[in-house]
């Protein structure tokens, strides 16, 4: 297993969300070599079907697999809603296997809230994931879902931390349903980006919760159980795809990351990704 500690951890997502992951990742496990797809050809994956994200999701993380990864993290909440157990299951044995989902919902149902609000994109909030997957651990716990179709693709577009997103978030998170919620999971990895305006609409009478940190002690605990953690002192690596490239991404990309970040493009072919 040792050889195998230095292959790279793959994560993937339908466009700039994922790269709040990938920016946690590598502060806390620096040797780790992380390769980062973004199938930007095909986002928002909140608007597609279940079936099509699912196929998306299993065909990139064959890419994935085929560049070595030991382990795939879906850094999409769609995703993960629409294909965590496809991919379990297609890659066991093979390729270690965290969504976003899992790892939050554990640690939400172990603290002691009554009442739970989730937003996320239509896609995930049309699966129910989130309050089917509380109601097994928390039978007691209520949980009020909206889907905040707008907010994804505002934050790709760079309207954060402004008057237009202040206005967008005030729309959704005056939803009535929310009025006396202890708690609000934001199940998008877009919305960490927003976390501070929506911590600022609710004050201190509504925990605000994102799946990051959880993701990236998850990966650890994995690789940690399966002899796979890289033991070298050298700096990890990371590299980033997206299957189609704009400007204005690029712009975004390094507002997420916060530094620079060279994007590589890939081109799907049929049902496969190749670089071009």
């Amino acid at each position: 297993m040792k050889e195998q500690g230095k292959s790279p951890i793959g994560i993937f997502d339908s466009g700039i969300g994922g790269l709040t992951v990938v920016r946690a990742l590598a502060a806390a496990l620096p040797s780790e070599d992380l390769l980062y797809v973004g199938d930007t050809a095909h986002l928002p994956y909140g608007e597609k079907s279940l079936l099509a994200v699912r196929e998306y999701a299993l065909r990139i993380s064959e890419y994935l697999y085929e560049r070595g990864c030991k382990l795939v993290v879906i850094a999409c909440n769609t995703a993960s809603a629409a294909a965590r157990e496809e991919l379990r299951r297609h890659w066991a044995g093979r390729m270690q296997v965290v969504d976003v989902i899992s790892p939050l919902v554990e640690d939400i149902a172990g603290r002691n809230f009554k009442k739970i609000g989730v937003i996320a994109t239509k896609a995930t909030i049309r699966s129910d994931v989130y309050a089917r997957s509380l109601h097994e651990l928390r039978p007691d716990v209520e949980v009020y879902s909206l889907a905040t179709s707008l907010l994804a693709q505002m934050i790709e577009e760079g309207f954060f931390n402004n008057q237009i997103s202040r206005s967008v978030l005030h729309q959704y998170l005056s939803y009535p349903d929310f009025e006396d919620i202890e708690a609000l999971l934001l199940a998008c990895t877009h919305y960490p980006i927003v976390r501070p305006e929506i911590e600022a609409y609710f004050g201190e009478r509504v925990r605000v919760f994102d799946s990051v940190d959880t993701v990236v002690e998850r990966v650890r605990a994995v690789l940690a159980a399966e002899d796979l953690l890289n033991a070298s002192e050298r700096a990890g690596q990371c590299k980033f795809y997206v299957s189609d490239y704009t400007h204005s991404f690029q712009q975004t990309a390094e507002i997420f990351y916060k530094k620079y970040v060279p994007l590589h493009l890939l081109r799907w072919q049929g049902e496969r990704l190749e670089p071009v």
